[in-house]
């Protein structure tokens, strides 16, 4: 009896959903519809004078700004990234492209880093202007992220 109760239970939650009655629905999902559903996210996206590291990241302190005489990165730290997508990250200043850094995945990551700058500081420093880091991510030849960060001056 309590078998068919819930087999009964089951069968009405999944019409009342069909329906839009807003009821849920008891049973999964298939893990690959699952996972496909998983958008790519940023996790952090900015300007420092060092390469960083995902351990750097996840405490969330605050990074040193670049400035005329350090060296400069920009980074990105992706999440739910998949096979095939192709990561750009780009250091400009102005509207002008410096240093870019280009990877498609060979597998999913769940989480993911790619940098682009300068390990040493150009002779003379840096050129005068506001620098930003921006980064497009692309899935199946569609952008799926496109961000820039809020342009800085190198003090």
């Amino acid at each position: 009896m309590l078998t068919r109760s819930l087999i009964a239970f089951v069968l009405i939650s999944g019409l009342a959903v069909a329906f839009g009655l807003g009821l849920p629905i008891l049973w999964p999902t298939s893990a690959k519809s699952a996972a496909t559903e998983q958008q790519a996210k940023l996790l952090a996206l900015g300007l420092t004078d060092h390469e960083v590291t995902p351990e750097e990241l996840e405490k969330g302190t605050p990074l040193p700004v670049p400035r005329f005489n350090t060296p400069a990165m920009a980074y990105v730290w992706a999440a739910n990234v998949k096979k095939g997508d192709s990561v750009e990250i780009t250091l400009n200043n102005g509207d002008t492209p410096l240093l870019r850094n280009t990877e498609t995945l060979a597998e999913d990551k769940v989480s993911f880093l790619l940098q682009a700058g300068k390990r040493g500081v150009p002779a003379g420093g840096w050129p005068e202007g506001t620098y930003h880091a921006e980064v497009k991510i692309t899935r199946d030849g569609k952008p799926v992220i496109s961000e820039t960060t809020k342009p800085i001056a190198f003090e």
